[in-house]
C-alpha cells in the first residue's frame, strides 16, 4: 500500500525525519530480444545488498546539501557516474512504509531521468567496474522487461519479486504515466504475478518442512 504523500516544501519542513532520494533512469531503444521481441524502453533498477529491487539512490542530509546533490552523490558510488539531476525531475514526496507498529520517519523523494540509450549503456558499464559500492550496498544494476514472453516471463515474473519500500508503486505509476507500457499490458502482468505469489507461498511452505522432518 503506497504512504502519504507529501509536497517538496512539507517534506523539507520535516526537520526531525531521515530523508533518501532515488531515481528511475530510463531511455527509449530500437533494440529486440532474440531479434523478435521489441524491448522499447531500457528502465533501470538495482539489486539492493538485503535481495530487494529499487531504484539507485540513497540517504540525503538536506541540512547539508540540497536533495538533488545528495542524489547526484550516491549516484556516482552506486553506479560510478555522477549523473546530474534537477528539481524538475522531481516526481514524488512519501514516507516509506513502515517496517513496525510505529509510524515511519523516513521520506523518500522520487526522481525520472530520461537519458540517450548510449547513456544509459555507459551507466550500465560503469557501475560493474568502477562503482565503489558494486558488491557491497549495489549487487548490480538489473533492466526492467517491459515485454511478456511465453509463459508469461518477462515484466509479470519481475513484478512478481520483492521491492524495498515504495519502489513497486513507483515503477508502476512512472511506466503508465510515461507510457511506457499500457494499462491493459499492467494489468495482465500484475495479474500473472498474483497467481505466481500464490505458487510461491505454496513452495516456501513445502521448503520450510522439509527443515522440519
Amino acid at each position: 500500500m503506497e504512504s502519504r504523500q507529501l509536497s517538496r516544501a512539507e517534506a523539507l519542513a520535516c526537520t526531525d525525519c531521515r530523508h533518501a532520494c532515488h531515481v528511475m533512469l530510463y531511455s527509449d531503444t530500437k533494440s529486440q530480444l532474440f531479434g523478435k521481441i521489441p524491448i522499447r524502453h531500457i528502465v533501470l533498477m538495482q539489486m539492493r545488498f538485503d535481495g530487494l529491487l529499487g531504484f539507485p539512490g540513497g540517504l540525503v542530509d538536506p541540512s547539508q546539501e540540497t536533495l538533488e546533490a545528495g542524489l547526484t552523490r550516491e549516484l556516482l558510488e552506486e553506479m560510478g557516474v555522477a549523473v546530474p539531476v534537477s528539481e524538475e525531475d522531481h516526481v514524488e514526496s512519501r514516507f516509506a512504509p513502515p517496517i513496525s507498529a510505529a509510524p515511519s520517519h523516513l521520506i523518500t523523494h522520487f526522481y525520472v531521468k530520461k537519458m540517450e540509450e548510449e547513456q544509459i549503456k555507459e551507466l550500465e558499464k560503469a557501475s560493474a567496474s568502477t562503482a565503489v559500492d558494486h558488491g557491497l550496498e549495489v549487487m548490480g544494476m538489473v533492466r526492467v522487461p517491459l515485454y511478456t514472453a511465453k509463459r508469461g516471463g518477462g515484466l509479470s515474473f519481475f513484478l512478481s519479486h520483492s521491492f524495498i519500500g515504495n519502489a513497486r508503486s513507483q515503477l508502476i505509476n512512472s511506466l503508465l504515466r510515461l507510457h511506457l507500457v499500457t494499462s491493459r499490458e499492467l494489468q495482465k502482468a500484475l495479474r500473472n504475478s498474483l497467481k505466481m505469489h500464490a505458487q510461491s507461498a505454496q513452495d516456501l511452505k513445502a521448503a520450510l518442512a522439509l527443515t522440519e522432518a
